[in-house]
């Protein structure tokens, strides 16, 4: 199907639906605060705001699009129960939402997910599945154990209703420091950059807009490239909020029509952005979160004198493997 079929028969979230969401995340999800770094302003000749969603109920910025999503759920679907797959944030966030609405919650979760982000799923009701995420298909799983049990199956980034909810941690980012010139925000499979595109080109519609993937990961940049959705393995990169292997039907359409373009950060990168946070700006970001802060040091050059706006997009990590990676 080429995109623009894809885009007529999809119904695509709109910014409506993000100010919609807004409301309905309101005083269930922090409005998580906007920090600047005078070293950082110095460094980049520019302004460069921080929208820190790692301060997030459950430690990222899922938690917007799974409450956003379960609170839409008739009555029969939450008694029924909620299925989901995620490497650990999206996970936490379906977890912790169910909770809040008194929803059952099956989570399937890689072998190899942070030690850290299976403990607070747990934590938070969730009845934990464990797949290898090198052999086996976890959306396939996630599709078997709905069709058995009648859950419904909220896939962590290729749904409106998550993609309408991740928006409003850009929706809030625009309306607190108003126009900018550049964002950069993280990718995976692009729930978070479709609802950062909506609100962007609603709120700041000259603003260049950045997805930042991992080098090792870079199946987004390849699609937007060719104009369709290119499927690879699973990428072997520390950011393992970011280790899909291809964009959603409903992210890509979105991003391909909104994002100015895709770009990548090694994990070298990501790590040295991990220290200087923790060093100068006392906040902890865990890989993925720092693939907008990496991306966007990369180009400073053309962002001198900018307004730039940068989406920390979660700070789990195990502390040990924190302080490995620093001391590596």
């Amino acid at each position: 199907m080429s995109l623009s079929q894809t885009m007529t028969t999809l119904a695509l979230p709109t910014f409506e639906d993000v100010k919609a969401a807004a409301e309905r995340i309101k005083g269930q999800a922090h409005r998580t605060p906007v920090l600047t770094s005078r070293t950082v302003n110095e460094e980049f000749d520019a302004e460069v705001f921080f929208k820190c969603e790692n301060l997030q109920r459950m430690g990222a910025f899922k938690f917007r699009g799974a409450f956003n999503a379960l609170s839409k759920f008739t009555p029969e679907q939450r008694n029924a129960g909620v299925v989901a797959f995620s490497s650990g944030n999206h996970a936490q966030a379906i977890a912790l939402s169910a909770r809040l609405l008194d929803i059952p919650a099956t989570i399937i979760m890689p072998h190899d997910a942070p030690a850290v982000k299976v403990a607070a799923t747990r934590d938070y009701g969730g009845n934990v599945v464990i797949y290898d995420r090198y052999k086996e298909d976890r959306e396939q799983i996630g599709r078997d154990l709905a069709q058995k049990h009648g859950f419904t199956l909220i896939p962590p980034y290729d749904h409106p209703d998550v993609i309408s909810g991740q928006g409003t941690a850009a929706m809030e980012l625009f309306e607190e420091v108003g126009d900018l010139d550049a964002f950069f925000v993280p990718l995976g499979g692009g729930g978070l950059l479709a609802g950062s595109a909506l609100s962007a080109r609603a709120l700041s519609p000259s603003c260049k807009l950045y997805g930042v993937e991992p080098e090792a990961g870079n199946d987004g940049q390849q699609s937007f490239r060719a104009g369709s959705i290119v499927h690879i393995q699973t990428p072997k990169t520390i950011a393992d909020g970011a280790q899909t292997q291809h964009l959603g039907n409903y992210t890509f359409p979105v991003i391909r029509r909104d994002v100015d373009d895709i770009v990548t950060a090694s994990d070298a990168e990501l790590i040295e952005c991990m220290r200087f946070a923790a060093s100068r700006m006392k906040l902890v970001m865990e890989p993925t979160g720092c693939l907008g802060f990496a991306a966007a040091r990369q180009m400073k050059p053309q962002l001198k004198g900018k307004r730039v706006g940068v989406l920390v997009s979660g700070g789990n990590v195990d502390i040990e493997r924190f302080c490995s990676l620093l001391a590596g």
